[in-house]
């Protein structure tokens, strides 16, 4: 049998390949989860490919299945930081383009990510059932967004954002980081 991760190639996909490739990957158990987990956009033709990275993104901790940092961000100074959780609707991409600058993001880093830092977790992680399979989800505290995760290899796993009022899943890729990451 070929390699379900095979097919995760930098080339855009669409949002059919996108749940295509989710459905046919293994599932994932919640205690494989914990550690800190370094992400990227999965192309899919979503308004937020590319965004979370332009806004200096790092990924996701997962602490203990009731502590989850589900916004793990690089401060100027080059250091995780966990932020609050926070879901820009995705007609402001639509509404006001130059969201999508460079500039912004560096704006973002330097003037607004001090007054968002935190330090208490934001989301859980539980097992449910999504596309007719059980495996592991972070679940947003204060936020209608549920993660779901599927295991691409030992070490890297494909995530599909469902965020209530939006039809269009948001697919990610987060990889086990190097502990010295985790700062």
């Amino acid at each position: 049998m070929s390699d379900p991760s095979a097919a995760v190639t930098p080339a855009a996909h669409d949002t059919q390949e996108a749940l295509a490739l989710f459905d046919r990957l293994p599932p994932v158990s919640p205690e494989a989860m914990l550690g800190v987990w370094q992400g990227e956009s999965f192309a899919s033709g979503h308004p937020f490919d590319g965004m979370l990275e332009r806004f200096h993104w790092y990924g996701k901790a997962f602490h203990s299945p009731e502590q989850v940092d589900p916004l793990l961000f690089r401060n100027s100074a080059g250091a995780l930081v966990k932020v609050r959780a926070l879901m820009p609707d995705p007609i402001w991409l639509e509404r006001f383009p130059w969201l999508r600058q460079p500039a912004v993001g560096d704006g973002f880093q330097r003037w607004l990510l001090p007054l968002l830092t935190i330090e208490h977790p934001q989301a859980r992680l539980r097992s449910l059932e999504h596309r007719g399979v059980v495996s592991a989800a972070m679940i947003y505290d204060r936020l209608p967004i549920i993660d779901v995760f599927r295991r691409l290899d030992d070490q890297s796993l494909l995530g599909l954002m469902d965020l209530r009022g939006v039809p269009q899943p948001f697919f990610f890729v987060l990889r086990r980081a190097q502990p010295q990451a985790s700062r």
